[in-house]
């Protein structure tokens, strides 16, 4: 069996692509873009500028909840 073929992710693994795709659909229209990862920070970018960062991108998106309710 050929191991390039069969390689698994780990059980915490993130397909980051995947979850950078989701966050920029789910924020865009609510005023944020930037979305990055970089050595396992998640970040975003309010209208206003502010950073927001998470270390995984639940705990992003629930910065992102948190900032835009409190924008509201």
């Amino acid at each position: 069996m050929e191991t390039s073929a069969r390689q698994r992710r780990g059980v915490f693994a993130v397909d980051e692509n995947a979850a950078l795709a989701e966050l920029e659909l789910a924020w865009t229209d609510g005023g944020y873009h930037g979305f990055s990862v970089d050595d396992e920070t998640w970040s975003a970018i309010s209208s206003a500028g502010e950073v927001l960062i998470g270390d995984t991108p639940d705990a992003l998106t629930r910065k992102i909840r948190a900032h835009w309710q409190a924008m509201q």
